[in-house]
């Protein structure tokens, strides 16, 4: 790539990375009155459906619906939205917006041992050093005894780690088995259909239906904000990959943690003791170590490239 290409691919990298780590905060925001997991997850999944069908709308790709593109399509929705997300709604009830970002920069080192598990990775020893160094840094933030300036719950924290695993597994999945022909527009589309028809049985059984308020009070207007956000920046993550490469796009994982921790201060005025900041080094060091280099083989998704770990 040109001086100027890569001007270009990282300005739209720290807009991705200040996206996604808005979503944070905004999650945070939208729990804050009691709206349940089923309800905020059915809205989400509405406002992908429009959105992505809107997209493939205009590329004119249709919606395959043979054997393995709903095989993905579930998939994708179980482990990257329906699980992930119903776990993580709750935990943001208990979880300082901040370090639900910074828990979430352990993806890509349960990705790699996922990979080694799937045989999609081959083991190597400076990504034992990076999964160290991540464990560390994980520890010093469930560890009872460290102080972090904020109350973390530690039966949340381990569940919002289980939202990462999920997010690992998902990226292998891809990786491991493909997309079945499809490319990123019409994955997630497929997958948002397939979660919203999951999803809305549950939310009506349980009674945690949201009905919305015209105009959006704050705490609606928050959760339509992450999930358009969510949508728009994942699609814009794809076109980022596909002409900087897997591993230029991988270091968005930096920066979702770093402005996740940004927005948390300016908008929720979190507070952190230093302790927090040697978790941050020893979690951003892992990542560095775990990543793979440039030559590394990159992931097919339908025509595009797609780095392990949504």
């Amino acid at each position: 790539m040109s001086r100027r290409e890569i001007g270009f691919y990282a300005i739209c990298l720290i807009m991705m990375g200040a996206g996604w780590g808005l979503t944070m905060p905004m999650t945070k925001i939208a729990v804050s009155t009691g709206y349940e997991h089923f309800g905020l997850i059915f809205w989400q999944l509405v406002i992908a459906v429009v959105l992505m069908g809107a997209f493939c709308l205009l590329r004119r790709d249709a919606l395959p619906l043979h054997g393995p593109a709903l095989q993905v399509y579930a998939v994708i929705a179980l482990t990257g939205t329906v699980l992930p997300n119903t776990l993580s709604y709750q935990a943001a009830v208990h979880l300082p917006s901040g370090i639900m970002s910074l828990l979430l920069s352990i993806i890509p080192m349960f990705a790699f041992v996922i990979a080694l598990a799937l045989g999609n990775d081959r083991f190597r020893a400076r990504r034992l050093i990076g999964l160290i160094l991540g464990l560390i840094g994980v520890l010093i933030i469930i560890l009872p005894d460290v102080d972090l300036g904020q109350p973390i719950p530690l039966f949340w924290a381990a569940v919002y780690l289980i939202v990462a695993l999920l997010y690992g597994f998902e990226g292998n999945y891809v990786t491991r088995w493909g997309t079945a022909g499809l490319n990123a527009f019409q994955v997630m589309l497929g997958a948002s259909t397939v979660g919203l028809i999951l999803t809305t049985p549950l939310m009506i059984w349980d009674g945690q239906y949201i009905a919305p308020d015209w105009p959006l009070d704050r705490v609606q207007g928050a959760h339509v904000v992450a999930s358009v956000i969510h949508v728009l920046v994942y699609a814009g993550y794809v076109w980022l990959v596909s002409h900087a490469g897997a591993v230029f796009g991988a270091q968005v994982s930096y920066l979702v943690t770093g402005f996740g921790l940004i927005w948390a201060w300016m908008i929720l005025q979190e507070g952190y003791a230093p302790t927090l900041w040697i978790a941050l080094t020893a979690m951003f060091a892992g990542m560095y170590f775990v990543q793979p280099r440039p030559s590394g083989p990159s992931v097919k998704f339908g025509r595009r490239e797609r780095s392990c770990g949504a």
